[in-house]
């Protein structure tokens, strides 16, 4: 997977947690603890996290995670 976007329209609609590290520019365990956390909106499926798009550009905008939607 690409690892460096020019802009938020290049990311692909759905994240691995991993893909967050050099986008935020943060470590492995901060990435989990920000997904585990609730603070980045995130989907299971099977037995691997992913984050829509719109959910890391919320957390960016700092617009609090929509309960209903996602963990």
């Amino acid at each position: 997977m690409k690892t460096e976007y020019g802009s938020i329209d290049e990311l692909p609609l759905v994240l691995r947690v991993e893909d967050l590290m050099p986008i935020l520019d943060i470590g492995r365990n901060t990435a989990y603890a920000l997904v585990r956390s609730g603070k980045i909106r995130s989907v299971r499926v099977g037995s691997h996290l992913r984050i829509p798009r719109d959910a890391l550009i919320e957390f960016l905008q700092g617009e609090p995670p929509d309960k209903h939607l996602c963990r």
